[in-house]
């Protein structure tokens, strides 16, 4: 009775070994450093490796090893204190084209990363770096949608010869003002038709004149795509900073939080994150007075009134947008070969090189601009605390050139300053924000700080351990050992799951760590009681081992099972912190599941099994 077959011994030691392999990075510990890559996105060499290591030498600073990882350079530095001096130092003499970042490198031998065993990742806020809330401006997002449609909606009459007189934005609205009554009902009802997610109707202030409006359900809907737009273009960004192990997701309705461990530097995080710069590639009117529409502040139909930037010249450009930034697949800073310049060499996707190739087939000897267009938001808070946004919208020509010959797909904008360029080359290749976004939340948590948590969190996963075992090996005796021997088990195989999976370890997640430990000695305390419930019935030793673990496993089952619907809800519905404790309580529940239930039987099966007892040490 209670002997163990092959199969219990070989999947017992499988796990085991897995186990220990896995998990096994997590003490080796990591060492200060720092992540270099190249704003161009190029693959660094053994020659850059060469020219860093000079740097360093230079500053009398003495790093572990400088190597290539995947194509950007890994510094690893003996303490904090050089691997700040160091980055300063890098910052400094490699200037903006390369991306500097501090970062922590793992010590993991490379027979285990040849495994593909590596240390679990640490969040924010044991880790260290900086913490961004950002709010989609909605304002923008309704006078971006309204502009669209100024632009949209007279195209749509013209089409169907229907004449209006004038359109404008007025409080929000588009006001088009008709030829007469006959036209009013005509337009009304064939954009009513056409366009149903607008609120269509005549205003009541003036005669002959149609007010569009976004509904409810359609505000809704295009700040959801925006949210969504910028979460994506967030994510490219900041992987265009190389930092390690960022998060970058979505709270509530209009809502982002980034998280990026490891940075201190905040300002040249902020200047990246929340910048809204693009380009547009617009004609040049060659009919109107630029000078006589900036004396009276009024443009000519079809055109806009903007000033070049530094001379402050006036120019009347075409409504209608060539290209725009939204529309790069590509961006690199570079430098002029004519002028020595800086410029920004683009490539345009398929559709706007068409456009781009057939006005540039019409136009040459014709002028075409580039305009340049930010928009800047200041957060303040009123008396309530709650986030006031302040705009200020940059929008002025940066470069006005002859068109020279044909060309649609690849092409440089010059007219930037040095930094310009950089920034504006990053940003166009990971995208441009489809809203402007504002910091309503910033905090910079220090890396002796996350160091703090770190001991405190492994401090107090100690002593919970100790003090459960203690508890067992007093109360259950030799059973109470096993069970000690299947927790230790337990934080082993919950240690490696999260190395597997590359999940992200915080301080709720510790703390899921430690409840599970708790829990994972219920299983055990259950089948010991059942056990001396079966002996005091009368049972022999044997039957009493056989019929503890069986009567008590529908009871432990149903416990976890609710324990770990409860687990999979909070993953799904929770944000942040609560899903790092979700995923560390559901791993934690299967893998006691399986020491508590499996490997502790292996062992007492083992140890007390096809033998003749007359007591059990329980």
């Amino acid at each position: 009775m209670n002997q163990n077959s092959l199969w219990r011994w070989l999947l017992l030691a499988a796990v085991v070994l897995v186990g220990v392999l896995y998990a096994l990075p997590n003490l080796f510990g990591e060492d200060p450093a720092i992540q270099i890559s190249a704003d161009s996105g190029e693959v660094l060499d053994d020659g850059f490796v060469s020219r860093v290591e000079a740097i360093l030498s230079r500053a009398d600073i003495e790093p572990v090893s400088v190597d290539i990882v995947d194509g950007q350079l890994l510094a690893r530095m003996p303490g904090d204190t050089a691997q700040l001096t160091a980055a300063e130092t890098l910052r400094e003499v490699l200037g903006r084209d390369y991306v500097v970042a501090l970062s922590l490198a793992p010590r993991t031998p490379a027979w285990l990363v040849g495994l593909g065993a590596e240390p679990m990742s640490l969040g924010l806020d044991l880790r260290g770096g900086v913490h961004f809330l950002l709010e989609v401006d909605a304002q923008s997002v309704r006078e971006t949608a309204m502009e669209r449609y100024m632009q949209e909606i007279p195209a749509f009459l013209r089409a169907r010869d229907l004449r209006y007189t004038s359109r404008k934005i007025e409080d929000g609205q588009l006001v088009i003002a008709l030829r007469d009554a006959a036209t009013l009902d005509k337009a009304q009802a064939a954009l009513s038709g056409e366009y149903r997610e607008l609120s269509i109707g005549e205003a009541s202030n003036q005669s002959d004149t149609l007010t569009v409006t976004l509904t409810e359900e359609e505000e809704q809907r295009i700040l959801d795509f925006a949210v969504k737009q910028n979460l994506t273009t967030l994510r490219g960004r900041v992987n265009q900073l190389g930092v390690a192990e960022p998060v970058v997701q979505r709270q509530g309705a209009s809502r982002i939080l980034v998280q990026l461990p490891g940075v201190q530097d905040t300002t040249r995080i902020k200047d990246l994150i929340g910048a809204t710069a693009t380009l547009e590639y617009r004609a040049v009117a060659l009919e109107g007075d630029p000078e006589r529409a900036a004396r009276t502040g009024i443009a000519p139909a079809g055109t806009q009134l903007f000033y070049e930037r530094g001379t402050d010249r006036p120019y009347l450009l075409k409504r209608d947008i060539i290209a725009t930034g939204n529309e790069l697949v590509d961006a690199a800073a570079t430098v002029d070969q004519e002028s020595g310049s800086p410029a920004v060499s683009v490539t345009l996707d398929g559709r706007a090189a068409k456009r781009m190739f057939e006005f540039t087939e019409k136009n040459v000897g014709n002028p075409m601009a580039v305009l340049y267009k930010e928009t800047i938001i200041t957060t303040t808070y009123d008396e309530n605390g709650e986030p006031q946004f302040e705009r200020e919208k940059v929008e002025e020509i940066i470069s006005v050139a002859t068109i020279r010959g044909v060309f649609g797909k690849r092409f440089q904008t010059t007219g930037l300053t040095s930094k310009e360029a950089h920034d504006l080359a990053l940003l166009l290749r990971a995208g441009a924000l489809a809203a402007p976004i504002a910091i309503v939340e910033e905090r910079t948590i220090g890396p002796s700080l996350g160091q703090d948590n770190v001991e405190q969190g492994r401090n107090a996963t100690i002593l919970g351990f100790a003090l459960v075992v203690l508890f067992m090996a007093i109360y259950y005796k030799a059973f109470g050992m096993i069970a000690n021997a299947a927790l230790l088990l337990n934080v082993v195989l919950i240690v490696a799951v999260l190395s597997m999976l590359q999940a992200t370890l915080t301080l709720p997640g510790i703390a899921g760590m430690l409840l599970t430990v708790g829990m994972a000695v219920d299983a055990n305390v259950l089948i010991f009681q059942r056990i001396r419930e079966e002996l005091k019935a009368g049972a022999k030793p044997q039957e009493a081992i056989a019929g503890g673990y069986d009567k008590a496993f529908s009871t432990i089952a149903d416990a976890n099972i609710t324990t770990l619907i409860a687990a999979v809800v909070l993953f799904i519905f929770g944000t942040g912190p609560v899903k790092g404790f979700a995923v560390t309580l559901s791993i934690g529940i299967v893998s006691s599941m399986f020491t508590a239930i499996f490997g502790t039987r292996v062992l007492v099966n083992a140890l007390f099994g096809g033998r003749r007892l007359s007591k059990l040490p329980i």
